[in-house]
């Protein structure tokens, strides 16, 4: 029987998603306790791959159990997981849908603050600016929907077999006070580092080191800058996974400050 498992972690103490040998990563640990759990190997397939370090307020695998259970697996995964790791819920399928394949978009949000507040260590990305010109990042992530190749905005765009992401929305928003961003952009898919890579960007133009019409040049002719400078990780959140068949809202409450915050009082450049 397959199940779809609904999750969310804090990726700051993780090499990532993705299970590799000698290094901590949430797949490893999730497939750990559940063969536990349930005293038979399980072995889960993400519906992604997040960088290290960062985060996820919304999240799915699969996995395929033969046996039944008779217990409350969600409370029991939950004692035994890390309090960085939650279990939301696990729904039965009816079929073998694909958690990394048959999902449609997946949103993201990356949080910056400006000020030095130690309260947002590791739930947001600190740099310390000032005088960000707004109006101009705004441009800059309103072209980005417009396009379809973003090989220029990849580390590795070779590894893949077309570099083509269908990016429906991107927005840039800020509190009230003008010392939190929030950035957010939606997508078929994305590239190694893309979404980090396009807010090194957005900060660039920011700062006035980078103009809109050269960040567009990039754009059209799919060429890689020559200095890519991606944000930090800790700042990054898949928030958001949405499949043809299950379309869940994000457990917010089980997410960062930052995101039940920003639902509240940010308001949209």
């Amino acid at each position: 029987m397959r199940y779809f498992v609904h999750i969310g972690y804090n990726g700051l103490k993780y090499n990532g998603w993705q299970k590799q040998p000698g290094v901590m990563n949430v797949q490893g640990v999730i497939e750990n306790a559940l063969s536990k759990v349930l005293k038979t190997p399980v072995f889960i397939i993400g519906c992604g791959r997040t960088d290290a370090h960062v985060h996820a307020s919304q999240f799915f695998f699969h996995m395929d159990v033969e046996q039944d259970w008779d217990f409350d697996l969600v409370f029991r995964m939950n004692k035994l997981l890390p309090a960085g790791i939650a279990i939301f819920e696990v729904i039965q399928m009816d079929g073998l849908q694909h958690a990394r394949f048959d999902a449609v978009l997946r949103s993201y949000d990356y949080f910056i603050h400006t000020y030095k507040d130690p309260f947002l260590n590791g739930l947001s990305s600190f740099y310390l600016l000032d005088k960000l010109d707004f109006d101009k990042m705004k441009q800059a992530a309103a072209i980005l929907p417009k396009y379809k190749d973003f090989r220029a905005f990849c580390t590795s765009p070779d590894k893949y077999e077309h570099t083509l992401c269908n990016v429906m929305s991107a927005s840039l928003a800020v509190d009230e006070n003008g010392d939190k961003l929030r950035f957010q952009i939606s997508s078929n898919r994305f590239l190694s580092k893309m979404i980090r890579i396009i807010m090194g960007q957005l900060l660039k133009i920011g700062r006035g080191v980078l103009s809109v019409d050269e960040f567009e040049h990039y754009l059209i002719y799919n060429q890689t800058p020559e200095l890519i400078t991606p944000a930090h990780p800790q700042g990054l959140y898949l928030s958001k996974v949405t499949y043809p068949y299950l379309n869940l809202p994000p457990r917010t409450e089980f997410s960062s400050i930052l995101q039940k915050q920003s639902d509240l009082s940010w308001q949209l450049l």
